[in-house]
């Protein structure tokens, strides 16, 4: 019987999974050792495959020669250095698909959180203030609103079609016009925000998109407009962000995802009124996070029998 392989596992993820993995592979954790750089320098020899969440840097990769994989779970990986990656030949897979449905769901619930005040009334109501003030201020309604989706891709979708349910006009802007849709097209982040009466931001990490939601795009949501981020914190300024809440130049915002996560910038902290901060859970449910598990490690074994890789990253397709 050959010897099980090596797989270097970056960060927890779904135990469960993990466990029944753990007779078909070694399973090295990473983040349970002492010295990291002391497991990365003992795995050299042997370690051809990381299972990844979280940073993957070119520092570490250079303290595994023989690494060829690293198999992702998640659908972004702009923690990865991909640069660095196709550098050194190493192929890269990462888990889309099985996280769009739930993502779109925490888009949704945010977008109806903040619209209808439901955090703020329960804290009506555990404060003691309804018998003593009776009904708490009216909010607007949610059906029948603009809805503007910065990033049309697989979550995007979800999120319209459930959108679509409430009446509610969808708008979008991508780096391309899309020809299989029928929602109302803006040429740019600016005027998607000046149109919508949400702004859902799904947009994927990296460069190109790196604080593309900005004090002009806030200003242009404006008073009334509401902010969610179920995308990459590194899409939105935060500082910006902060100072439009504070100064009430944007109506409210709801964030499952932050620039520096988990750390939370004071600012935002400081901010109850209108802003609902979540620990970037839209994937964590047990069926999602038992699937991205699962589907990593389809690539790692199509890897290791030498067949096509099952979701492979654009840059390695």
């Amino acid at each position: 019987m050959s010897e099980k392989p090596d797989i270097l596992v970056t960060l927890p993820m779904f135990h469960v999974a993990l466990e029944e993995l753990a007779d078909r592979y070694r399973l090295h954790p990473l983040w349970k050792a002492e010295e990291q750089q002391v497991l990365l320098e003992r795995l050299a020899p042997t370690c051809r495959i990381a299972a990844v969440r979280g940073v993957f840097n070119a520092s570490m990769m250079n303290l595994l020669p023989n690494l060829e994989l690293l198999s992702v779970c998640g659908v972004g990986y702009d923690d990865v250095d991909i640069k660095a990656a196709l550098k050194r030949g190493i192929r890269v897979t990462h888990t889309p698909d099985v996280l769009t449905e739930d993502v779109a769901d925490l888009a949704v619930g945010l977008m109806l959180a903040s619209g209808r005040s439901i955090l703020k009334g329960d804290r009506f109501v555990r404060a003691g203030r309804w018998p003593k003030e009776g009904m708490m201020a009216y909010t607007g309604r949610v059906q029948g609103r603009r809805i503007g989706i910065l990033g049309l891709g697989r979550i995007g979708l979800a999120v319209a079609r459930r959108c679509e349910a409430f009446n509610m006009e969808i708008g979008y802007h991508n780096r391309n016009l899309r020809k299989d849709v029928r929602y109302s097209y803006l040429d740019s982040p600016t005027l998607l925000a000046e149109w919508a009466d949400y702004l859902v931001v799904v947009t994927p990490g990296g460069t190109s998109t790196h604080h593309i939601v900005n004090e002009e795009v806030l200003t242009a949501l404006g008073p009334k407009g509401t902010l969610i981020n179920v995308g990459r914190g590194s899409n939105v300024d935060e500082t910006a962000l902060a100072k439009a809440l504070r100064d009430r130049t944007l109506g409210a915002a709801a964030l499952d995802v932050l620039a520096d996560e988990p750390v939370v910038p004071d600012e935002l902290l400081a901010i109850e009124e209108n802003l609902i901060l979540q620990p970037h859970q839209a994937s964590a449910t047990f069926e999602t996070r038992r699937a991205m598990v699962e589907l990593m490690f389809e690539n790692i074994e199509a890897y290791l029998k030498g067949e096509p890789l099952i979701t492979p990253v654009p840059e390695c397709s």
